[in-house]
């Protein structure tokens, strides 16, 4: 019974010593997050490659990384977990949420600026203003010939974004009202791409943000409510107001709120300096 007691008490001294050590030895911290992916719109690409590049700047050892694809593709990204940040043209659409819900996601919405969707065309191209009839009809090809709404006489040559596109989205909701674009209209891997079709061509016409109807040999179209409205151009005014017809927000999804390297970056997006960016690249600040 002695020696049975010794060894039980020596057990006990051995196991209070461990659990002395484990009580001593302090918890990893967590490590912090120095990258972050942000994926998505390319009519946003430019806007958060430069917002990017500041927050890098301002904050040396962080990385930001921004690839376009579309919004949709974003959108995926986000609910596949292989983004941080989603940057979207458009809002998401109810089964992307719920299939975001699915996956014990709960996407959070930051809108970080305004852009006025706009129509382009050749600079060349004489033609000067499109009721939104008007821009419905030729891009679902009712109306194919520039002489029908006041330009030269020539065939009017659709150009689109892609079906992944958020500016497609957007288009065909508000503009085509749901409808199907014209069996001929090209469709363009990227905004950047149509600007160049369209620098090219005196007939062509296309659509896309605003800060790309300031490049290339392209112009923007002022645009009326209606034949009896007047019509609007595209600017920081008229956008913020509601004057221009085709304006839409712009957003950063994530998963929850943002925290972390994740969070800092939003809250820069939408501090001064962020919305100074906004502005300077095109866009149309919040503030």
């Amino acid at each position: 019974m002695r020696k049975i007691s010794q060894w039980t008490a020596i057990i006990v001294l051995i196991a209070a010593g461990l659990v002395g050590v484990g009580c001593g030895k302090k918890a990893d911290a967590p490590v912090e997050k120095t990258s972050i992916d942000i994926k998505g719109s390319d009519t946003m690409v430019n806007l958060m490659s430069a917002l990017a590049e500041a927050y890098m700047k301002a904050n040396p050892g962080k990385q930001v990384a921004v690839t376009g694809g579309g919004s949709g593709t974003g959108i995926a990204a986000l609910i596949n977990g292989t983004t941080d940040i989603c940057a979207s043209s458009r809002a998401m659409q109810q089964k992307e949420i719920d299939l975001a819900t699915q996956k014990n996601l709960q996407p959070k919405e930051t809108v970080i600026g305004m852009d006025g969707l706009a129509v382009m065309v050749n600079k060349a191209n004489p033609a000067d203003s499109l009721s939104l009839e008007q821009i419905k009809q030729i891009f679902q090809g009712t109306v194919t010939d520039w002489k029908q709404v006041g330009g030269t006489p020539g065939e009017i040559l659709v150009h689109s974004r892609e079906s992944n596109s958020g500016t497609y989205v957007y288009f065909k909701e508000h503009v085509l009202n749901k409808g199907d674009f014209a069996q001929n209209a090209r469709l363009m891997t990227s905004t950047a791409a149509l600007v160049q079709e369209v620098s090219t061509n005196v007939n062509a016409v296309g659509y896309g943000g605003e800060a790309y109807g300031k490049q290339g040999n392209v112009k923007m179209m002022h645009v009326r409510k209606d034949s009896a409205s007047a019509a609007v151009f595209p600017t920081e005014e008229t956008v913020r107001n509601g004057a221009y017809p085709i304006s839409r927000p712009l957003f950063l999804y994530t998963n929850g709120q943002a925290t972390g390297l994740t969070g800092n970056f939003i809250s820069f997006c939408n501090s001064a300096e962020g919305q100074k960016i906004v502005r300077e690249v095109g866009y149309v600040p919040m503030h």
